[in-house]
């Protein structure tokens, strides 16, 4: 990943003191949360938080999770080290409670612990510890000094350093004499109060963390020092300093000053106080998430390895109980753990979740603030994957009205909400306003955010989907190749955004006939998605269901046979029989019997799938629309023309109100309904609609075989059929030359 380790970065821009605290905060910010993702790092260093430029921003990256997995099981000594007895972590930054092999149980502030050397690298620029000479001495002697040396303070660092004080300096543009000045005080406190040997002495998170450097920016009163008087008197001079001296300057309002003084001491015990129940808070969430992982006891775990799954089930049970002192605390978990059941394709729990996160959201903090919101658009988004549109499509519009009013038409959060309304109404297949919609998003996204940015990338995303589904490729195509490109550089081969985005291009190629070109693309999707996700994911089931219809489309229908009813199967079983995904498969899987001639039990499963679609999606929706065509070609091949006539018809009408007179596939459906016709004897209605068909776009594959189709057969003599072929193989000869 490109980028600086953030003390390199740091000291070749000569950043100074204030400035390397700001970029330090943002690091916080990350960390904190992953762990609100439930997520321990294990290994944060400055090679491992990279400093990238966005928009001529500094913004760090924090990488290399890999010793993050371990959260998923107890710590115990077995999981401190690699099967080749290779120490997990860095020592340097190592914790106590990591070097100490006795350790059973590794929590949130093991990386607050790394934050702090961090931090006094960045202030100093040395290690609060050096353990490198202590390596030849060997492993033991490393662990035994992270565990009991206690490192020098900040400032008193920066006097021992001698010619190394002059090079610190510079490079963060202070004079070398007032440099230990600069750092004594409330940055040694908060720096050792993050490095302190016991853990229930340090920050309880990340966050915490960051709001005592906030704080200290800000020259209010930090928790990590003493509160004196004479300490809180000062901040007040430090803060009110023209005020301070007026009074001075002016004897005569001495009782006036005095009762000022009261007054601000009875404000600063209030910031006290506020400063003391953030700290509680985050004690509680630091308890609660330290009881998640906490799995020491034999009889706990039965022996058996204990997965995230499990763990956050515990934790969704526990927590209603566990953080029943501050419901909006309690609010946030839940939500947090909506998410991330969401994201494990385990839909319903996710709701559940979502439901009560947003009861005690609406109830605590109002309809309007920007959490509620949050929660309310979880429930939108839960609503959409369990295939319940019309509740997706109402609760995202009430969350896009609102997010006009809180945050503005051009917030961030307003043209994220306008995208998830568009993709919405793209899966009821009214592809037209989607589009209008997401293009209308992506000119602010572009213009205010960048094309890197997250929002940016979601829209042209939507966007894609909205121009493959109305055949508008030539548009698509160059997207989603450009956002591919994006993503994968921003974020990796391996992320699942960059396999979505993969997934989105391989769609639209293979809706542009280029299944040579798609088929590697979804077994890459597919095979990742395996290994990352599991094989039952959702999304790794959407991605074997597309490769499959690749591979009907290449007429390998044996291999599409077995992979469509494995598939079928699992989404059966995971995500329910009535899934939109699931029925999607059950139509693939009649259409690709329909390729082998197996035409009883493919119009058996096509009968299931149009009854399901027409009752959950609606008789226009694009899904149902292609099952009611897939169900007329096979009734025609089994000669039961009336009813295939009839089907074909509705589709036609249906397409013609989804995507407009100018689609091929409307121009497709108008061909299959004149075949049928013909087949029936009414010639001069099947004409007219293949006049109609060649008119609006017919694919050139039927435009190619029009003349020698069988099921055409017995129009040769008809007046005008000649016409008619000859004109679709010259558009057909049109089109293979764009």
């Amino acid at each position: 990943m490109p980028g600086l380790p953030i003390t390199e970065y740091s000291d070749k821009h000569k950043l100074t003191v204030k400035e390397r605290l700001e970029l330090f905060m943002q690091v916080c910010d990350g960390v904190q949360h992953a762990h609100q993702k439930a997520i321990i790092h294990r290994d944060l260093k400055p090679s491992n938080v990279l400093v990238v430029l966005q928009d001529n921003k500094a913004v760090p990256k924090i990488i290399d999770f890999g010793l993050a997995k371990a959260t998923a099981h107890s710590l115990t000594d077995k999981t401190m080290f690699t099967e080749l007895g290779v120490m997990v972590g860095t020592p340097e930054y190592m914790s106590p409670e990591q070097a100490d092999l006795r350790e059973q149980n590794i929590d949130t502030r093991t990386d607050v612990y790394s934050l702090g050397v961090i931090l006094y690298e960045l202030l100093v620029g040395v290690l609060p510890l050096e353990t490198k000479q202590m390596r030849a001495e060997g492993l033991e002697a490393v662990l035994r000094v992270i565990r009991e040396q206690e490192p020098a303070k900040p400032s008193t660092k920066i006097r021992l350093l001698g010619e190394g004080t002059n090079t610190a300096a510079v490079n963060r543009r202070e004079e070398p004499r007032s440099f230990a000045r600069r750092l004594q005080g409330e940055l040694d406190w908060i720096t050792l109060k993050a490095l302190e040997k016991d853990r229930t002495r340090r920050y309880g998170s990340p966050s915490e963390f960051a709001m005592d450097i906030q704080r200290h920016l800000r020259h209010e009163v930090v928790l990590a020092g003493p509160p004196s008087a004479t300490y809180r008197a000062s901040k007040f001079v430090r803060r009110h300093r023209f005020g301070v001296a007026a009074a001075c300057a002016a004897v005569v309002i001495l009782i006036a000053f005095a009762a000022a003084m009261a007054v601000e001491a009875r404000r600063i015990a209030k910031e006290r106080d506020r400063a003391n129940r953030e700290a509680e808070v985050a004690q509680r969430v630091s308890d609660f998430m330290t009881n998640m992982f906490k799995v020491s006891d034999p009889s706990e775990s039965r022996g058996n390895t204990i997965t995230a799954r499990e763990i956050l089930d515990k934790a969704s049970k526990n927590v209603e109980t566990g953080l029943a002192q501050d419901p909006e605390v309690q609010a946030r978990m839940m939500y947090t753990m909506a998410n991330v059941y969401e994201e494990l394709g385990l839909f319903k729990m996710s709701e559940e979740l979502a439901a009560k996160s947003l009861e005690l959201r609406r109830r605590i903090l109002g309809e309007d603030n920007p959490e509620t919101l949050k929660s309310l658009a979880m429930m939108a988004s839960v609503f959409a994957n369990e295939s319940r549109f019309p509740e997706s499509d109402k609760v995202r519009r009430e969350v896009l009205e609102r997010s006009r009013r809180v945050f503005g038409p051009e917030s961030k959060e307003t043209v994220w909400n306008e995208a998830a309304l568009a993709r919405v109404l793209n899966d009821q297949g009214r592809y037209a306003d989607a589009e209008k919609i997401n293009r209308e998003a992506l000119e602010i996204a572009k213009r205010k955010f960048g094309p890197d940015d997250a929002t940016t990338r979601y829209v042209m995303r939507n966007l894609v989907i909205d121009l493959a589904y109305q055949n508008k490729f030539s548009e698509a195509e160059p997207i989603g190749r450009e956002l591919f490109e994006i993503i994968r550089r921003l974020l990796g081969a391996d992320h699942p955004e960059t396999l979505a985005a993969e997934n989105d291009l391989a769609a639209t190629l293979l809706r542009d006939n280029k299944p040579e070109e798609a088929e590697p693309l979804f077994r890459e999707v597919v095979e990742v998605r395996k290994r990352v996700q599991g094989p039952d994911h959702p999304s790794t089931l959407l991605a074997m269901g597309n490769l499959r219809l690749t591979l009907n489309n290449e007429k390998h229908y044996a291999e599409a046979e077995q992979l469509y009813r494995a598939t079928w199967e699992m989404k059966r079983q995971k995500l329910g029989p009535e899934h939109r995904s699931t029925v999607v498969t059950e139509g693939n899987l009649g259409d690709t019997l329909i390729r082998e001639k197996k035409y009883a039990e493919a119009e058996k499963l096509l009968r299931e799938t149009l009854e399901i679609e027409r009752r959950t999606l609606g008789p226009v929706q694009y899904d149902t629309l292609s099952a009611m065509g897939a169900l007329a070609e096979v009734l025609s091949d089994e000669k039961h023309y009336a009813e295939a006539e009839k089907l074909n018809r509705e589709q036609l009408e249906g397409l013609k109100k989804a995507l407009g007179l100018d689609h091929e596939d409307v121009a497709d459906a108008a061909y299959s309904l004149a075949c049928v016709l013909n087949l029936e004897k009414k010639r001069e209605e099947a004409l007219g609609l293949l006049k109609f068909a060649v008119e609006h776009g017919l694919s050139a594959e039927k435009d190619l075989k029009m003349e020698k189709e069988p099921d055409l057969q017995g129009m040769q003599g008809a007046a005008g059929f000649a016409e008619v072929v000859a004109e679709a193989q010259k558009r057909a000869g049109e089109k293979s030359k764009k």
